[in-house]
């Protein structure tokens, strides 16, 4: 039998989703034009009144938002509350070095949370379980987001975090995990630890696993569920709109199920920006209507999916997107990170090294790797060994500050890296996802 963790939302007829969705939308643009002045000055630019906005129908009438407004407001000049309501402040990373800041009231919290037991529910969990919670704490979102989850859900939370691989795989035999949750190449590592160990998986507890914050293939999901015998599920957030638990996959893994009643999502043509139909792929737009502290509007999210409003089989009635197939900027995911070659430039120059750079993604053993490769000038080219490897070293720390990531940083000869008459190839992405 098919359980929900909140059936009155999941299985509600569309029309009262739509009443939910037209109502919350109208209160969020009043709270915006009252308290944020950015949106107060974008609405008066374009002559649109909060009053104009009668319901979900009237949500194209608004204008966009763009990581660059965050960027440009940072760090809490988009807040729609004073900072003492806030009880929680997380960021992602931006791409000169400052961060995405978002902030979170208990309300927002709780929001997150309720979409994260979602999630956990679809996947089959219950309050009886004890959710292994492999992914990072601290800024980035994914751990304590799926920590919050387990603990609506009423379910037991084990915040292990990430790494130390041979202390997950003890805990998971131990404590008896029933879902573990982590990015999909660390699973798949895990997998991997599982099997040099000579364990049989089938002998671990742990049933499902919960995997995202990171682009990910059905062959991947295959192997996966192979090397730790258990059923791998999707989950798609970010952390301008709340986290991993905006959508997720239930048993029938065909399309991730927005949480519609918080995040309404859209599909735009990412040139004309229009509205695109079910079925079309396009840039996958989202409007916080369940948010306080930060309720953005129309935020594009620059990954390129589809929706479909079609039944599920699962018999829950929220809206699908697709899993995400490519993004429309040039930001890399890494490890779960998200990566700009531009705060890889900005390292780079800042340390008086030659704009002349290349970064090679690829993915070994299941997890992704990043080397950097910069051309030497000619002066440091008569430079010692060690003295290279040095400056190596110094831009290995300076990235690793920056991104949060760890990178192998390599000096190469003067004019080696190839030149293009158009725009620079400065990514090299070899991983088969």
């Amino acid at each position: 039998m098919e359980r929900y963790f909140q059936p009155e939302i999941e299985q509600a007829p569309r029309e009262y989703l739509r009443a939910i969705q037209s109502a919350r939308l109208i209160k969020m643009v009043h709270h915006c034009y009252e308290h944020v002045p950015f949106y107060r000055e974008k609405f008066d630019e374009i002559g649109l009144s909060p009053d104009d906005i009668k319901s979900i129908d009237d949500i194209q009438k608004l204008p966009f938002t763009t990581k660059q407004d965050l960027r440009d407001h940072y760090p809490f000049g988009l807040f729609a509350v004073p900072k003492d309501q806030l009880v929680r402040i997380h960021a992602s990373s931006g791409t000169t070095g400052k961060q995405t800041v978002v902030g979170y009231t208990q309300h927002d919290i709780d929001v997150w949370a309720e979409g994260a037991a979602r999630a956990l529910v679809a996947a089959g969990g219950t309050e009886h379980d004890s959710v292994h919670v492999s992914y990072g704490y601290g800024l980035f979102t994914g751990g304590l987001g799926l920590h919050y989850g387990a603990e609506k859900l009423g379910a037991t939370a084990i915040p292990v975090s990430s790494g130390n691989t041979d202390r997950q795989i003890q805990i998971l035999q131990d404590f008896g995990s029933d879902i573990i949750c982590c990015t999909p190449s660390y699973a798949m590592y895990i997998g991997e630890s599982v099997g040099k160990k000579g364990i049989d998986p089938k002998t671990l507890k742990v049933r499902a696993g919960i995997f995202g914050a990171e682009p990910w293939s059905e062959n991947m999901r295959k192997q996966i569920e192979k090397s730790l015998a258990i059923n791998a599920y999707d989950i798609y957030g970010l952390s301008e709109i709340a986290g991993p638990g905006v959508s997720y996959e239930c048993r029938c893994k065909n399309g991730l199920h927005v949480c519609e009643d918080y995040f309404y999502p859209e599909i735009i043509d990412p040139e004309t920006l229009q509205p695109l139909p079910d079925g079309e792929y396009g840039e996958l737009v989202f409007t916080c209507i369940g948010k306080e502290a930060l309720p953005l509007v129309r935020y594009r999210t620059r990954d390129i999916c589809s929706l479909t409003h079609e039944a599920c089989e699962c018999g829950r009635t929220l809206v699908r997107m697709s899993k995400p197939r490519g993004r429309t900027d040039d930001m890399l995911i890494i490890r779960g990170v998200n990566v700009f070659p531009s705060q890889v430039e900005h390292v780079i120059l800042s340390l008086g090294m030659e704009p002349n750079y290349q970064i090679i993604v690829e993915r070994k053993n299941n997890l992704d790797t990043m080397e950097v490769c910069i051309e030497m000038s000619p002066q440091m080219f008569s430079d010692s060994v060690k003295g290279l490897e040095g400056t190596e070293a110094k831009i290995e720390a300076a990235l690793h500050t920056t991104l949060g990531l760890s990178a192998k940083v390599r000096l190469v000869e003067p004019n080696s890296i190839p030149r293009s008459e158009g725009k620079a190839k400065r990514v090299i992405d070899k991983r088969k996802i």
